[in-house]
């Protein structure tokens, strides 16, 4: 299990997502743009993926923003990231 796998929302299939597009640690997810990074997902599988997978990635940015005192236990559930 690597260490993108702590952060609430992120499985096996998401963390290898992530390390394809480029994110192989927390600290890579910091400052990054989920949106862009859905992008970026939906370019390299060729088809729109499932907009699950922006709100399990902008759950992962704040995750990865936020220092672990001020995460709003909340924030860490990815369905609470829904537009």
């Amino acid at each position: 299990m690597g260490e993108l796998r702590q952060i609430p929302g992120v499985g096996k299939q998401t963390e290898q997502d992530l390390i394809a597009i480029g994110y192989a640690t927390i600290d890579s997810l910091r400052g990054a743009d989920p949106e862009a990074m859905y992008e970026q997902e939906c370019i390299r599988q060729g088809k729109k993926v499932d907009r699950c997978v922006l709100y399990v990635y902008r759950c992962a940015v704040y995750y990865a923003n936020t220092a672990p005192e001020e995460r709003d236990p909340a924030l860490l559930k990815w369905w609470n990231w829904k537009d």
